[in-house]
C-alpha cells in the first residue's frame, strides 16, 4: 500500500463520484478517511484490494470501463432517459450503466458507441478534435455532380456554412460522406438545402471503428486492437472546451455533448475489453441478459437540443 503502485488516495476517492479531488484532500486532512482501518495521510496510494472508508462509509472502487459498438436500428432514441419508449439503454440491455457517445437521430441507423467513460466521450465529441464519422446516405432522386461538389465544399445551414468534407457518389441515388463536424441533423439539412430528401442514413464508421458485419440491433465490445488505436488517435485530443475555441475573437457558447450528461469521471480501460464477440439475444427467466438490442415500439422524440453554432460538437445527422 505504501509503494508507488496503485492510485493516489484523493484520486481514488474522487473517482467513486462522491466528491472532487480537492474535497477529497480536505477529507483526508480532517482525518475522515481511513485505509484498512487506519487514518490515512496525504499522498497515500491505494489499490482495489484496500478498504477505504470516508466518514465510516466503505467506498467501492471505480467500475471497469465498458466500450461497446452498437448497430442502432431505425426507431431507437439515443437517450438514457428510460421513461422514453425505445430508448437506447433498454435496447442494448447491458447489465451495467452505460450511455451513448453522441447521437444518431431516431430515423437514422448504424454505428454508435456506448460507454461508462465520460473522459473518452468528451475527447471524441469535441469539434476541435476533428475525428471522422462516415455515413452511407440514400436520397429521393438521382444525384448530380453539382450536388456532390456542393455537399463537399460547404452548405449554409443553421446560420453557418458547413466545413469542407469528403463526398463520393455510390449509385444513382446514394453517396458516401465523411464528416468531422457534428451539427444538428447536419446531413439531412445539407441535402434538404440542395433540394434532396434523405430516405436512409446509416453511419458505418467512427474514427477507426467500423460497423462491419455487425447485424442491426446487435452490439459487441471493442477489441484490444481497436481500443489501442483509439487511444493513439485521442492522444493529442482535448477533453475540454478549449479544443473548440478559436485562436482569437469571442469564444462560442459551450454546449455539453450528448452522452456526457451524467458522468464526466475518467475511467480506465478494462483489461477484458479484448472480448469482441457478439452477444446473442438470449434473455434468462430471472434477470437481465447480455444480449443484442432490438427496436421495440416506435419511441417518442428525444429532447430537442439547441442548435449548436460553428465549431461546436453535436450530432451530425
Amino acid at each position: 500500500m505504501q509503494s508507488n503502485s496503485g492510485t493516489r488516495l484523493n484520486k481514488f476517492i474522487s473517482e467513486t463520484g462522491i466528491c472532487s479531488r480537492r474535497e477529497a484532500d480536505t477529507l483526508i486532512e480532517d482525518g475522515q478517511v481511513k485505509v484498512n482501518g487506519q487514518v490515512a495521510g496525504m499522498g497515500l496510494r491505494v489499490t482495489a484490494d484496500d478498504q477505504v472508508t470516508v466518514r465510516g462509509k466503505l467506498l467501492r472502487p471505480k467500475p471497469q470501463a465498458v466500450y461497446l459498438v452498437y448497430n442502432k436500428p431505425v426507431g431507437i432514441t439515443c437517450t438514457t432517459e428510460q421513461h422514453v419508449a425505445g430508448n437506447i439503454v433498454d435496447a442494448v440491455n447491458y447489465p451495467a450503466r452505460i450511455f451513448p457517445i453522441g447521437r444518431l437521430d431516431k430515423p437514422s441507423e448504424g454505428l454508435i458507441l456506448l460507454t461508462n467513460d465520460g473522459d473518452i466521450v468528451n475527447k471524441i465529441l469535441r469539434a476541435g478534435n476533428a475525428h471522422e464519422k462516415e455515413y452511407v446516405v440514400s436520397v429521393d432522386k438521382p444525384i448530380t455532380e453539382a450536388f456532390v461538389k456542393k455537399m463537399a465544399s460547404g452548405v449554409p445551414i443553421l446560420d453557418t456554412i458547413t466545413q469542407p468534407c469528403k463526398v463520393r457518389q455510390l449509385s444513382a441515388n446514394s453517396f458516401n460522406i465523411v464528416l468531422t463536424q457534428g451539427l444538428n441533423r447536419q446531413i439531412r439539412r445539407m441535402a434538404e438545402y440542395l433540394g434532396f430528401n434523405v430516405t436512409r442514413l446509416k453511419r458505418v464508421r467512427i474514427m477507426n471503428i467500423r460497423l462491419g458485419e455487425l447485424k442491426v440491433g446487435q452490439w459487441r465490445q471493442l477489441s484490444e486492437t481497436e481500443m489501442a488505436t483509439i487511444e493513439s488517435l485521442l492522444a493529442g485530443s482535448s477533453k475540454t472546451a478549449e479544443a473548440s475555441l478559436p485562436k482569437s475573437g469571442n469564444a462560442p457558447r459551450r454546449a455539453r455533448p450528448a452522452g456526457e450528461a451524467r458522468s464526466s469521471t475518467p475511467v480506465s480501460r478494462s483489461k477484458d475489453s479484448k472480448s469482441a464477440g457478439l452477444r446473442s439475444s438470449t434473455a434468462g427467466a430471472g434477470g437481465k441478459s447480455r444480449r443484442s438490442g432490438h427496436a421495440g415500439s416506435p419511441p417518442r422524440d428525444g429532447d430537442k437540443r439547441p442548435h449548436p453554432k460553428r465549431g461546436q460538437s453535436r450530432r451530425a445527422k
